[in-house]
């Protein structure tokens, strides 16, 4: 594709450009030439929609520890946490994380919880939907996030440090996403 646009300003220039129209299209043959090389290379869209591909499908959680500001371990969503993430063909994608033994409500109504019913409903579950895809460029896993539970997210874009090892995706949430210093690593194994 450049060697045919490199031609076409050759030949424009050759033959004295004389009336609008021709200056015009020389002008875009310039532009185009001054585009980076990744423009014009179908590789590196490849390289993009094959992640893509990978990443398809429906993911289990296998285990979702936390690094906590003191760099002591933990395990907010228990020992055996429970999780979904499922991704389309485009992107769009749906992560569920639960704690695996959560309390039920005493008056069996969602409404009439206590102070320490609702406090451990919020934070025995973690959930989020949007678009996700690997920054082939910068390594990482994006995540634009549309809607939360942690309504703090809704909207923001999350860049994730991420391992990909045959159907196990492995990948960090910075300590600055969580608001309290604690790094929480996901672990997911892609179902057949």
């Amino acid at each position: 594709m450049k060697t045919a646009v490199k031609t076409a300003v050759k030949t424009a220039v050759k033959t004295s450009i004389k009336t609008p129209i021709n200056n015009i299209i020389a002008v875009i043959c310039l532009l185009t030439l001054s585009l980076p090389a990744s423009a014009f290379t179908e590789q590196e869209v490849d390289k993009n929609e094959q992640a893509q591909k990978y990443l398809a499908g429906t993911w289990v959680l296998l285990a979702a520890p936390e690094i906590r500001a003191d760099g002591s371990r933990g395990e907010t969503f228990g020992a055996n946490p429970q999780g979904l993430l499922i991704i389309d063909g485009t992107g769009r994608y749906s992560l569920q994380i639960y704690k695996s033994e959560r309390s039920k409500f005493a008056a069996g109504d969602k409404r009439k919880g206590t102070e320490a019913e609702y406090r451990a409903a919020a934070l025995d579950t973690s959930s989020h939907y949007g678009r996700c895809f690997i920054d082939t460029e910068r390594n990482v896993l994006v995540f634009r996030i549309e809607h939360a539970s942690f309504s703090n997210w809704d909207g923001s874009e999350q860049a994730r440090q991420f391992e990909l090892k045959a159907d196990v995706l492995s990948y960090r949430v910075p300590a600055g996403a969580s608001g309290n210093g604690t790094t929480a690593i996901s672990t997911w194994k892609k179902l057949h």
